[in-house]
């Protein structure tokens, strides 16, 4: 039987399946601009959770967001029967009409089997178990990192490999530039003070640094560089960051809560560094050409580190045997027996901060 063509003459529309959050979002756009670079007339559509939603409304290369509750991936909350969700929204699918699917997301059966539902006559993935039979073009997946996973997909919907180097970059908006401008002009924090940020919150426990250690790393850096420490993160942060501000010498500025994605984007790209734990904040970090230091447990550096010139991002990480388990939701355990983040010692971190300093 002759493989069925990914893209017909009739339909011009490929959807893009990436269930998960911001940081893994961002990690995806590499490869959505190169398929737009090889089909400037395709028309790429994402299907995402609402929590990314913003993040893909700055790429111009997406023609459309498209959002869902995806089953699993809402933090405090479930979506309800996933079967009949999946049934639901493949009808939705169907009348837009895709004859393309990339699900971007290696172990996603369900991105997998919505495609499968709602017609999708192309669906590449990866061969995972409980993926790869709703696959039409399955490819073995590779312990690389994620962009680069990501990239073979793109690779295999063009049927060619893609040229160039791999550039993860975030498009700023004037908008978000002036907003954060106008923040830290009524802070007092001028053009050539130095600001360091910090971003201590994850969507996940295990990823958590002490306090303390954060509040020594913070003045250490305040009173060396003379620089503003601004601490950034959701509303669910705050009550960690002024925990920290509590146990600092040296004063804090608070952006959370209502700042936006590209607004995040504008202030680190003003800043000296980003430190924080494995997180989406460090890769919008790393899409601005921001330096970063990034604290890593149970996450594989090797997949989810931050993209581009490795001497401009650091990863530090305890020596604990069992990193990285890959296991984010210790649940039913204490943190205490994961201790894989909080060991990392502040000389360490400071030790990669002031390397990042010196250099840039």
């Amino acid at each position: 039987m002759a493989p069925v063509p990914l893209q017909s003459e009739e339909s011009n529309r490929l959807l893009i399946i990436r269930p998960d959050h911001l940081g893994d979002v961002l990690l995806t756009t590499p490869a959505i601009r190169a398929i737009k670079a090889q089909r400037p007339q395709l028309s790429i559509h994402v299907l995402c959770g609402h929590w990314s939603a913003d993040a893909l409304a700055h790429f111009e290369e997406i023609d459309q967001v498209l959002t869902l509750p995806f089953p699993g991936f809402q933090r405090g909350g479930a979506a309800g029967n996933p079967y009949l969700l999946a049934l639901r929204s493949a009808r939705k699918l169907r009348q837009v009409g895709y004859d393309s699917a990339i699900i971007m997301r290696p172990d996603h059966w369900w991105g997998a089997l919505l495609a499968y539902l709602a017609g999708i006559r192309g669906r590449i993935g990866y061969s995972e178990p409980g993926v790869a039979p709703f696959l039409t073009v399955a490819r073995t997946l590779r312990h690389e990192h994620v962009v680069e996973q990501n990239w073979r997909l793109a690779e295999a919907f063009v049927d060619m490999p893609l040229p160039g180097e791999i550039h993860l970059k975030f498009p700023l908006q004037s908008a978000d530039g002036k907003q954060i401008n106008s923040i830290l002009a009524d802070r007092r924090i001028h053009d050539g003070k130095p600001i360091i940020c910090i971003h201590p919150g994850s969507g996940a426990s295990s990823k958590l640094w002490f306090a303390e250690k954060w509040a020594a790393v913070a003045d250490t850096i305040a009173r060396e560089y003379d620089a503003a420490i601004i601490f950034s993160g959701i509303a669910e942060d705050r009550a960690m960051i002024e925990e920290i501000g509590c146990k600092m010498s040296a004063p804090i500025h608070i952006l959370a809560e209502s700042t936006s994605v590209g607004e995040l984007a504008a202030l680190y790209r003003r800043a000296s560094i980003v430190l924080g734990p494995d997180s989406g904040a460090l890769h919008v970090a790393a899409a601005v050409e921001c330096p970063t230091v990034a604290l890593f447990g149970p996450a594989d550096p090797l997949e989810f580190a931050p993209w581009g010139d490795a001497r401009r991002h650091a990863v530090v990480s305890s020596e604990i045997a069992c990193r990285p388990c890959r296991i984010l939701d210790w649940r039913d355990d204490k943190r205490d027996y994961h201790p894989c983040v909080r060991d990392i010692s502040v000389e360490r971190v400071l030790a990669e901060a002031r390397r990042l300093m010196m250099a840039d």
